[in-house]
């Protein structure tokens, strides 16, 4: 009863916004470019930053969970691969989606709710890890003509190895900067969600039906990686359920705009994300169970 309750101390609130912008979205069709742009230009370096650069956030207290999470991510793909074939669908298209998950909109929120502020700085650097195979790794396996080069050089990259750099040698702004750096990071996280709620307003039966592959896979795959992988690395108390949560995530929405932008089936991606995340009502509370 007690586990269940923490659960639903983490999910509910997380899902109560995502409610909320799909239900606004529904009435009033907002544009969210806009904020797509200002997130990913200013708010999720930010973010990034300031907490890698955290005097509590120590990188050698988290280098097992971020190799962990790194094996995960690949060994994931490895498993996609031929799951691509069976199914007759493009492994361009299948494998990236179950490589990639939403750490960033869905992740973060719920690693902050579940572990606690004192565990935050370690899904932050998930999430950065998990952006910079995305970036690299990930854009050539979606196209061969990816330049990855462009995406390593934007803000979030950049932000990624400024804040890495000041969590090994402890070089960071003055601690009145920092916070200021702070609170503007920390309000992308309900917007995320609220931006995510609105995506989903674009799921349809169609879609449905073509998106549930990989909707599926990109969670059991996950969970299929990180169990055994969790006894391996020996993993215990909150990196544990760091990588199981991380594991079960639905698939990333920035693997559509990588879709989109060298043109690898947008569509059947966009129905996999969105799916996937409406199946999140399941598959995270799942994770939880098992690491909480």
């Amino acid at each position: 009863m007690e586990l269940l309750q923490r659960i639903a101390q983490v999910i509910i609130p997380v899902f109560f916004i995502v409610a909320i912008g799909y239900f606004y979205a529904r009435r009033r069709a907002p544009d969210m470019s806009v904020f797509n742009r200002i997130a990913l230009d200013v708010l999720a370096p930010l973010l990034v930053y300031s907490a890698l650069a955290s005097r509590d956030f120590h990188l050698a207290d988290h280098s097992l969970l971020l190799f962990g999470g790194a094996l995960l991510i690949l060994g994931s793909g490895l498993l996609a691969w031929p799951l691509a074939r069976t199914f007759g669908m493009q492994p361009r298209t299948l494998v990236p989606v179950v490589m990639f998950n939403n750490c960033g909109n869905m992740g973060l929120p719920l690693a902050l709710l579940a572990f606690g502020a004192d565990n935050f700085g370690a899904a932050v650097a998930l999430f950065s890890i998990s952006n910079l195979l995305h970036f690299s790794v990930g854009a050539r396996v979606t196209s061969s003509h990816a330049r990855t080069r462009d995406l390593l050089l934007s803000p979030l990259m950049l932000a990624t190895a400024l804040g890495f750099a000041s969590a090994l040698t402890e070089l960071r702004p003055p601690d009145v900067i920092l916070s200021g750096m702070k609170l503007l990071g920390d309000a992308m996280l309900p917007m995320m969600l609220f931006a995510l709620g609105v995506r989903l307003t674009a799921l349809t039966r169609a879609g449905m039906a073509t998106g549930l592959l990989g909707a599926l896979a990109r969670p059991l795959l996950g969970l299929a990686v990180a169990l055994p992988l969790v006894g391996l690395l020996g993993l215990v108390g909150a990196a544990k359920g760091q990588l199981l949560l991380f594991a079960a995530l639905p698939p990333a929405v920035m693997q559509f705009l990588l879709a989109e932008r060298y043109h690898q089936e947008p569509e059947k991606v966009a129905a996999m994300i969105l799916l996937g995340n409406a199946l999140a009502l399941v598959f995270v509370p799942l994770a939880l169970a098992l690491g909480l």
